[in-house]
């Protein structure tokens, strides 16, 4: 698995999450709950790729 493709995932990720946040007051109520449903999913699989990293970290 490519580590550079893991890390822009999980900081496009945070970064995403944390627009969500800030921005919550501009967005419209649709597309606040459609960015927050993917936001989660997507903030979920990068906390799986950081675990899966430290699980696989010396097998390499």
């Amino acid at each position: 698995m490519d580590p550079t493709a893991t890390i822009i995932f999980i900081i496009a990720s945070f970064v995403l999450g944390g627009l969500v946040v800030l921005k919550k007051d501009t967005l419209s109520p649709g597309l606040r709950r459609g960015m927050a449903i993917f936001s989660i999913i997507f903030i979920a699989f990068a906390f799986f790729l950081i675990v899966y990293a430290f699980f696989t970290m010396g097998s390499a």
